[in-house]
């Protein structure tokens, strides 16, 4: 992974188009280790999850050519690696667990390699099925959220309501919960977690803790998706 580290701190420096075609053989060297760590992390997470193990890489990463049409941020390339490893692919939606390495902040305002799992910005009525789950279902949310911080994890609460939402009971033990928009578990780890022996194996080791809460998620996605069939 130091070459992943490497080629990225280079690109967050000279973010531009000649740069980056002069060093293109670099770059698919580098995209082919992601690959690799890619399919390595599927393998073990579908140890425990048999919803990803018939995944390949290009069904989970990303291109690193940004669509600057609609941005204010006209760098064209992205400033990270990640992966999103999920049922049916990146593009299914559907909870996953997702992987993401930069070198300081990336073009996002995320800083260092994260790893997250759960939803992103979900359907409104996935967020509304969740919400009712959580109020209704005796804490068993939060015996997730705290089992999943065993492994370091924290419910993201960058876009969290300041109110409770419309219909829900802002008195209820599990008020909190229901007031956020992202209901995905994110830990953040250093470099030398990023340059260690058995990277994917690790990596896995962490998700295994996170799990029960993305099947949580996927289980509201799942339900709506049947009452609109």
């Amino acid at each position: 992974m130091k070459k992943v580290l490497s080629f990225l701190r280079r690109l967050q420096q000279n973010n531009n188009r000649e740069w980056f075609q002069a060093h293109k053989d670099e770059y698919l060297e580098v995209q082919a280790r992601w690959n690799e760590l890619t399919e390595d992390l599927i393998r073990c997470i579908g140890e425990y999850d048999p919803t990803v193990r018939d995944l390949q890489a290009k069904d989970c990463t990303f291109r690193i050519y940004r669509d600057v049409r609609f941005s204010k941020n006209k760098d064209p390339y992205k400033t990270h690696m990640g992966s999103y490893i999920c049922r049916g692919g990146k593009k299914s939606g559907y909870s996953g667990y997702y992987f993401h390495v930069t070198p300081g902040h990336d073009e996002w305002g995320f800083e260092g390699h994260m790893l997250a799992a759960g939803d992103y910005m979900a359907d409104p009525r996935v967020l509304r099925v969740l919400r009712e789950d959580i109020e209704g279902g005796d804490g068993d949310f939060d015996a997730l959220v705290k089992e999943a911080a065993t492994a370091g994890f924290r419910l993201d609460d960058t876009w969290k309501l300041k109110r409770v939402p419309k219909g829900f009971n802002a008195d209820g033990p599990w008020a909190e919960y229901t007031k956020y928009k992202v209901y995905c578990l994110v830990a953040n780890v250093d470099d030398d977690f990023i340059l260690g022996a058995d990277l994917a194996q690790r990596v896995a080791d962490r998700y295994r803790v996170a799990r029960p809460l993305l099947d949580y998620v996927n289980r509201a996605i799942d339900y709506v998706r049947e009452e609109n069939l």
